[in-house]
């Protein structure tokens, strides 16, 4: 059962983070549900309009951002997915966390640290 829950998640962290490098937002969007929840260094944002405008948000204000992303690591079981990744010089470093539910994001924490 564990197992077929870790793939699970597997597969929709690597949906969004295909769709996430490929600008997709519709796509990005689709990995989330009206009761989803992000929680990043800006606040919480709660359901797909929320989410949207954080991704949005993200994209407009460090456009190189997602070429200059690169993995460090990720660890996925079960339910939950960690990933560890910089995109120099917007983030020197950064985290996700993801919980998955049914192949849906139901929680995402982001913490990042930005030169200043």
């Amino acid at each position: 059962m564990i197992r077929a829950t870790t793939t699970q998640t597997e597969a929709t962290l690597a949906h969004h983070m295909q769709a996430l490098g490929a600008g997709q937002l519709d796509e990005l969007l689709s990995d989330y549900t009206e009761g989803s929840v992000l929680f990043s260094t800006f606040g919480r944002s709660h359901g797909l309009a929320e989410i949207r405008a954080f991704f949005e948000t993200t994209l407009k204000t460090m456009p190189g951002m997602v070429a200059a992303f690169q993995m460090v690591r990720q660890d996925v079981e079960g339910e939950t997915a960690y990933i560890v990744w910089k995109a120099e010089p917007y983030v020197l470093m950064g985290s996700d966390t993801f919980v998955v539910r049914d192949g849906k994001i139901m929680v995402q924490t982001v913490a990042t640290y930005m030169p200043s």
